[in-house]
């Protein structure tokens, strides 16, 4: 019994230690992504568009106002931003805006 056991942990180690590694398993992600805590803007976009008018209407969408977090400015970066809830003292709910 110990024998088979060991025979079939030396084969599956042996089937790991073929397999390639790969780190790109996943999707890639879009140049648009966000939910309602925040998102990113890949720069290549940023530089084809107004990226701070893509930001301030999605998280207007959640009646949140955003907030700038990050700019990774180099081809493959992102522009990264937080949705926040208004500010206390303010007039109201932030604007949506029209293209």
């Amino acid at each position: 019994m110990r024998r088979k056991l060991a025979a079939c942990l030396v084969a599956v180690c042996g089937m790991l230690a073929v397999a390639p590694a790969r780190a790109d398993w996943m999707q890639p992600v879009p140049p648009f992504k966000g939910n309602d805590t925040g998102g990113i803007i890949a720069y290549s976009l940023a530089m084809q568009t107004d990226a701070r008018q893509l930001a301030v209407d999605h998280c207007a969408s959640y009646g949140k106002v955003v907030k700038f977090l990050s700019v990774q400015s180099y081809p493959g970066g992102y522009i990264s931003f937080a949705c926040r809830w208004v500010p206390y003292g303010s007039a109201g709910r932030p604007l949506r805006t029209r293209y």
